[in-house]
């Protein structure tokens, strides 16, 4: 059975609801929690990964709904279980919390939490002794592969910043929940601009972001189903997250034969095959958004997932390529051909050294276990706060 695009992709629903009923009445919120927990249920049977907070669970004075629906989300998670896929990965969700989150676990709601945090189903960050929204939400944002938003206000823009800055996709409902200048509806109206959609998120296939996002401009008369089938639809369609490749790109040099094999044969197949990604050259074969090669090179690697530097024959572009990589904190796997002599600042960065004239298996399978080793290495230089 093929795999969903969504499997194993990193899914963040984020929003709240004001107090104010005029703004967001009873009835816009039931509906909205409806599909919530319908949206989580089908990105369960799909293989996806949720990104939740751990926190208190207040209600509006109002009606007595609950302003977020991160509880909404993980007791959907715990009632449908069953739903998974056979060999979906886990962990199930990644759990942001911090200092005082388990104090504010809702009463109701501790026997849920406690089973799932004792199990090998969620995967807990903690933001250390931040109470701070922001210090949480750039935790959230560095664990989530994309974000869906709805509701909210000046945290769900600061939430989108941060997905957007690090080149992650940001889907934006139009549920009436705040005001139309505000939180996701802000959004989604500055997504409408046909200019502006390609920057909140790419797709594949025949369907522009464009006609994407008028897809999902719903009304009252679009049922909870029909919404989540169509988000679903263009969640899959999104284009997978991108690997930039620096690597030797002139022809006539002795060593490129080799490591077009190697990136061919390799790289792409590992990357693409087996982990899901895109892989990005910029070798002036393909279309420019950019009117110059140096700004088309440094917007893709600035917004790349991860980088695979090869520096077999030691161009100094490689090198500037790598610096920057390094510099942002993108998570950089370093190759080079046997024999490669490397520059004093890079002979101590764990490397994978690969032979051509090993077979094409015995390649794939050493790049594939040196990239999950790497993938997660921490950035060379940790800032440190001022206030710890």
């Amino acid at each position: 059975m093929t795999k969903s695009p969504l499997f194993g992709r990193r899914i963040h629903i984020a929003g709240s609801v004001p107090e104010d009923l005029n703004v967001a009445p009873t009835e816009e919120v039931q509906s909205a929690r409806a599909f919530v927990a319908a949206l989580v249920s089908a990105l369960m049977r799909e293989g996806a990964v949720l990104v939740v907070p751990v926190d208190a669970d207040k209600p509006r004075p109002g009606d007595g709904m609950p302003q977020t629906f991160d509880w909404l989300i993980w007791e959907t998670l715990g009632g449908n279980l069953a739903r998974r896929p056979t060999g979906a990965p886990n962990p199930l969700a990644v759990a942001v919390q911090h200092h005082k989150s388990e104090d504010q676990v809702p009463t109701d709601k501790c026997d849920l939490w406690d089973s799932l945090r004792g199990s090998e189903l969620v995967s807990i960050d903690n933001a250390s002794h931040w109470n701070m929204n922001s210090k949480r939400m750039e935790m959230q944002a560095l664990r989530g592969d994309i974000l869906v938003t709805l509701g909210g206000g000046e945290g769900v823009l600061f939430l989108a910043n941060l997905y957007h800055l690090a080149g992650k996709p940001v889907i934006p409902l139009n549920y009436a929940l705040c005001p139309g200048d505000a939180g996701s509806r802000k959004l989604f109206n500055q997504a409408l601009i046909s200019q502006q959609t390609v920057r909140f998120f790419r797709t594949t296939g025949q369907m522009s972001p464009h006609d994407w996002i008028n897809r999902i401009n719903f009304s009252q008369r679009h049922d909870v189903a029909a919404r989540v089938g169509t988000l679903v639809e263009l969640l899959k369609s999104l284009e997978p997250p991108t690997v930039f490749a620096v690597r030797l790109l002139n022809a006539s040099a002795p060593e490129f034969a080799s490591v077009e094999d190697y990136f061919t044969g390799v790289v792409q197949h590992v990357v693409e095959q087996e982990f899901g990604y895109t892989l990005k050259v910029v070798d002036g074969k393909q279309a420019n958004e950019f009117p110059r090669i140096d700004a088309e090179i440094f917007n893709k690697l600035h917004h790349s997932a991860a980088v695979v530097a090869d520096l077999t024959g030691m161009r100094p572009n490689c090198l500037i390529e790598l610096g920057y990589a390094l510099g942002r904190s993108i998570p950089t796997m370093m190759t080079a051909q046997e024999g490669t002599k490397f520059p004093f600042d890079v002979t101590t960065f764990a490397g994978l050294p690969w032979n051509p004239t090993s077979s094409l298996d015995q390649r794939r399978q050493a790049f594939r276990e040196y990239w999950l080793a790497n993938i997660r290495r921490p950035a060379l230089v940790t800032p440190e706060p001022l206030i710890p």
